[in-house]
């Protein structure tokens, strides 16, 4: 081999050593990163008439006194439980017991990921999407399929 050759290839695998090291370092962060949504998330925009009395998803894992207690708060104030919930970045579901004859279920995903207390998340940027299904006396009586923005307490 030449002197330019061994300089080459030497070039080479350099990049590629150093690509290997960055994707390495990336993808490790990135599946060490926390996931924290917890806070209110608002239907973005106007919801459905049938969604009227939807006031929003609250998840409260830790319990925070800034925050709603956990469950789907209804515009009248009334709070209905999670039955169900799984909290995952990729995959987010849950279904409410029932209260006055009205429960929800859901099924989504987050758009984004991290820790969204301390992001600097705004009301105008969606970071949850996902079909919402109303029910009424077990019957379902609307679905939607919404996006949603973060609200992370007082």
């Amino acid at each position: 081999m030449t002197n330019l050759s061994i300089q080459s290839a030497l070039k080479v695998g350099g990049a590629c050593l150093i690509l290997v090291i960055a994707i390495s370092v990336f993808g490790q962060s990135s599946r060490n990163s926390r996931f924290d949504p917890d806070g209110s998330f608002w239907v973005h925009g106007t919801a459905p008439n049938e969604f009227s009395d939807f006031g929003g998803i609250n998840l409260n894992a830790k319990k925070s006194r800034h925050l709603p207690m956990a469950g789907v708060g209804i515009i009248n104030g009334k709070r209905l439980p999670f039955k169900t919930l799984s909290v995952k970045q990729s995959n987010f579901t849950f279904t409410t017991v029932t209260v006055s004859r009205i429960s929800y279920s859901f099924s989504g995903k987050f758009l984004k990921g991290g820790v969204f207390m301390s992001a600097n998340l705004d009301d105008e940027t969606p970071v949850l999407e996902g079909t919402l299904t109303k029910y009424k006396g077990g019957q379902k009586v609307a679905q939607a399929k919404l996006s949603f923005v973060y609200f992370g307490g007082t």
